[in-house]
C-alpha cells in the first residue's frame, strides 16, 4: 500500500508525509495485533487409532511412498523400516517418528504425511432420546430417525465431518420431553481422565431462528438431552416438527373403535388424529368419554377424560397433542352397558329357555 503512495503521490508534501506516517502506523498495528487463539475443546488435534489409512511420500526418494492403514494393535508397516505404533499421535508427531526412523537408512529424509480417510467416531447419546447408546459415526453415514417401538422411519444423510446435531440422529433424534435448551457435550482432555463440557441452547435456534453452534464430535465425546423441566404444549410441537425428532410416533387406540391396536400417526398429531387412524368410532362407543393415558417420567400414569371433537384446533384443550406410547380408550355409551349387562344375565338359563320353545311348539307341556 505504502509503494502505491509513493507512486500517486498527488497531494502536497506536509499532507502526503502525514497520510504516509498514519498508513505505516496502521500497518505496523496490524502486523503486531496477536493472532485469536483457537478454541482447542471445539477443534483438539486429530489423534490416529486403528482404522485410519494415511500416505507416507519422502521427498525425491523413489520407491519408499506408501499408503497404509493403522492396524487392531495400533501400528503401521513401511517399507524399509518395519512397524511404528502410531496409536494416539498426532500427524506431527507421526512424522517426526517416521522420520526418526528413515534418517537410519536415508540422509537427511524430508517426509510428508497425510491422512486419507478417517475411522469411524466413537461416542455416546444418552438421556432423552430415542435409542440412547454407544455409537459409530463414519464421514458418510445414514441416520434413521424413529421412535423407539417402530413407526415410519425418516433416513437422514450426512457428508464431512460429524456434527453434535447428526450424533443426535443417530440415536434415532429426541423424544417429546427432551430439553434443547440444555443440550450437553463432554469431551475427554488427553489421556488423565479429566473433561470439559460445553451447554448449547437449541431452542432459540427453532423457536426463533437464532443462530446456533453446531460443534464437531471426536472419538470419546459424551452427549447427554436432559429431561425438560416445565414443559408448555406448543415448545412440545415445535421439537415434534423439526428434524430433530422422529416424523411419526405410536399410540394404543382401544375399546369401541373399528379398528383397535397400535396406529402409527404424525409426531405432532391431536387426539383426534389417532381415533380416525383407528376407523373411527364404533356405534357402540361413547364419543363424550374418551380416556387418555400417559406414562409420566417420574412412572406416575396421568388420566384424562375428554370428549371426541374433531374440529377442535390443535392443542385445543380437548383436542391435545399426542405424545410416543400414549393409549386412548375409547369406553362404550351407557345403552351399550345395558344391553351387555343383560344380555350377560340371560346368557347362562339361554338353553333352557330354548329348549322349553321347543316342547311348546311341539305341543308337550311341563
Amino acid at each position: 500500500m505504502i509503494i502505491h503512495l509513493l507512486k500517486l503521490r498527488v497531494l502536497p508534501k506536509p499532507q502526503f508525509l502525514a497520510l504516509l506516517a498514519l498508513t505505516f502506523s496502521l500497518a505496523t498495528q496490524a502486523m503486531a495485533a496477536p493472532v485469536q487463539p483457537v478454541n482447542t475443546l471445539m477443534l483438539p488435534r486429530y489423534k490416529m487409532g486403528p482404522g485410519d489409512r494415511i500416505a507416507v511420500k519422502l521427498f525425491q526418494v523413489e520407491g519408499f511412498d506408501s499408503s497404509v492403514a493403522v492396524l487392531p494393535d495400533g501400528t503401521i508397516n513401511l517399507p524399509r523400516i518395519g512397524s511404528l505404533q502410531v496409536w494416539g499421535m498426532t500427524l506431527d508427531q507421526a512424522r517426526e517418528l517416521i522420520t526418526r526412523a528413515y534418517r537410519k537408512v536415508l540422509r537427511r529424509p524430508v517426509v510428508y504425511l497425510d491422512l486419507v480417510s478417517t475411522r469411524p467416531l466413537r461416542v455416546s447419546v444418552t438421556g432423552e432420546v430415542q435409542r440412547p447408546g454407544l455409537y459409530s459415526i463414519g464421514l458418510s453415514d445414514i441416520s434413521q430417525l424413529a421412535n423407539s417401538d417402530g413407526g415410519e422411519a425418516t433416513t437422514v444423510r450426512s457428508q464431512g465431518w460429524p456434527t453434535l446435531v447428526e450424533a443426535i440422529q443417530k440415536a434415532g433424534g429426541l423424544t417429546a420431553r427432551g430439553d434443547l435448551r440444555r443440550v450437553t457435550l463432554i469431551r475427554p482432555i488427553g489421556g488423565s481422565g479429566e473433561s470439559k463440557t460445553i451447554e448449547l441452547n437449541y431452542w432459540e435456534a427453532l423457536s426463533s431462528g437464532a443462530t446456533f453452534r453446531n460443534p464437531l464430535i471426536y472419538d470419546g465425546d459424551s452427549i447427554r438431552i436432559p429431561l425438560a423441566e416445565n414443559q408448555v404444549q406448543s415448545e412440545m410441537l415445535i421439537v415434534a416438527s423439526s428434524n430433530l425428532a422422529p416424523a411419526s410416533i405410536t399410540v394404543q387406540v382401544v375399546g369401541e373403535v373399528l379398528r383397535p391396536g397400535p396406529q402409527q400417526v404424525r409426531a405432532n398429531s391431536p387426539l383426534s388424529n389417532a381415533l380416525l387412524a383407528a376407523g373411527g368410532i364404533s356405534r357402540r362407543g361413547n364419543r363424550d368419554k374418551i380416556e387418555l393415558l400417559r406414562l409420566e417420567p417420574n412412572g406416575t400414569v396421568e388420566r384424562r377424560v375428554l370428549p371426541f371433537q374433531p374440529t377442535s384446533a390443535l392443542g385445543d384443550v380437548n383436542n391435545p397433542a399426542l405424545h410416543d406410547g400414549d393409549v386412548v380408550v375409547v369406553d362404550r355409551h351407557g345403552w351399550a352397558k345395558v344391553n351387555d349387562g343383560l344380555k350377560s344375565t340371560v346368557e347362562p338359563v339361554g338353553p333352557l329357555l330354548n329348549a322349553a320353545s321347543i316342547f311348546r311348539l311341539i305341543g308337550v307341556g311341563f
